[in-house]
């Protein structure tokens, strides 16, 4: 039941899986990602990260046109992650919206996938400068930390040339001892995820 694995203590997570947003312009990348993560899911323990995408772009135009305060612009940027999460959970097969740590454990309890919502946690804490050098790919690797997962698994529409995709505070919050790979939708594909 709900209330044993809860006694038993938080899960261990397997992957935080980190989706970026530029899928969402190729429908059939995006598709491949959520069916090969789906699978996975079926067998390991994992945690959702949702990329920016265009969401996060358009605060980018409005910085650009108005000049937003650093603290605007990183805070608007993260409620742009939050749509892409939305959609992203309501793409996976058994997929839970959760808002912050405690509800991760509570999500897998009930053999749901957790996507994470991040604007709510990264608020109480606000753990990250308030930076454009700062993206969610720096996120994904502090919640990485954070829930003490495994290995961060990093998917981009394209990637040419690994951690040269990364932002430059990614390093500066990756915990060296943490396992990173970076994927493409097209490497989702057979035994793709890391033993």
């Amino acid at each position: 039941s709900a209330a044993r694995a809860l006694a038993r203590g938080p899960p261990v997570i397997d992957a935080v899986i980190k989706i970026g947003g530029a899928l969402l312009r190729d429908p059939d990348a995006l598709t491949t990602t959520i069916a090969a993560i789906d699978d996975a899911a079926r067998r390991h323990t994992l945690l959702i990260v949702p990329g920016g995408g265009p969401f996060t772009d358009a605060v980018r135009g409005v910085d650009r046109a108005h000049t937003l305060s650093a603290t605007d612009a990183h805070w608007m940027a993260i409620l742009g992650m939050e749509q892409f999460a939305v959609m992203l959970a309501s793409r996976f097969a058994r997929a839970a919206l959760v808002h912050r740590r405690g509800e991760i454990a509570r999500a897998h309890s009930r053999d749901t996938l957790p996507v994470l919502a991040p604007y709510r946690w990264l608020r109480e804490v606000d753990p990250l400068p308030h930076s454009w050098d700062v993206t969610s790919d720096s996120i994904a690797a502090w919640v990485a930390a954070q829930v003490g997962a495994r290995r961060l698994i990093i998917v981009k529409a394209h990637a040419a040339g690994a951690n040269a995709i990364v932002d430059s505070y990614f390093d500066r919050v990756r915990p060296p001892s943490l396992d990173c790979a970076f994927l493409t939708p097209t490497l989702l594909t057979g035994n793709w995820f890391p033993a």
